[in-house]
């Protein structure tokens, strides 16, 4: 990832201070999503990051993550799975709950979404806690599914996120790493 490119992202970085709560810094990447050619270019990026990986199903929860990853699926021509909140998958699912920055939540997966020993690229926008991450990684394993790596287009270096993941031995790429 060039230098070039981590500039010229940070421009489409929203930053919303105390949102969802007091104290929380959001960062939105809607204006990225909404500009066609950084939008492209950021999938590229991610795109290029996984070229080297073997794997068969890109796992992402929502929203921007369900984004990102499905159309990075499509780039690549691997299937994706969705992880949603509870209640809001249609068919038999499983759940894993985990702490947010400011609360806990959980998530669900279809019980047959991935097959035991399928290799899984887990993916989201942004690494800030490592909480949604964390617990969509518990489901695909659960489900019997191997983590081929953890992607993000963004990690918050500042939020130890990345040392929750790296404990457990999982390859993590991150295509932009913001110090603040």
């Amino acid at each position: 990832m060039s230098l070039e490119f981590k500039n010229e992202l940070l421009k489409y970085i929203r930053v919303i201070p105390d949102f969802p709560t007091e104290g929380v810094s959001f960062k939105d990447i809607t204006p990225l999503l909404r500009d066609g050619e950084m939008f492209r270019k950021s999938i590229d990026v991610l795109k290029d990051a996984c070229k080297d990986i073997d794997f068969d199903l890109i796992v992402a929860p929502e929203a921007r993550g369900f984004i990102i990853g499905s159309a990075l699926a499509y780039a690549m021509g691997k299937g994706f799975v969705p992880v949603r909140k509870k209640g809001k998958l249609p068919w038999q699912t499983i759940e894993s709950v985990y702490e947010l920055e400011y609360g806990t939540d959980t998530v669900e997966i279809h019980q047959d979404a991935v097959e035991p020993g399928q290799k899984v690229v887990v993916l989201d926008d942004l690494l800030a806690t490592g909480g949604t991450i964390a617990a969509t990684v518990d489901l695909v394993e659960r489900l019997g599914g191997q983590i081929a790596a953890i992607v993000f287009l963004i990690e918050l270096t500042y939020i130890p996120g990345r040392a929750i993941l790296s404990e457990k031995g999982y390859d993590i790429i991150s295509v932009v790493k913001l110090d603040e």
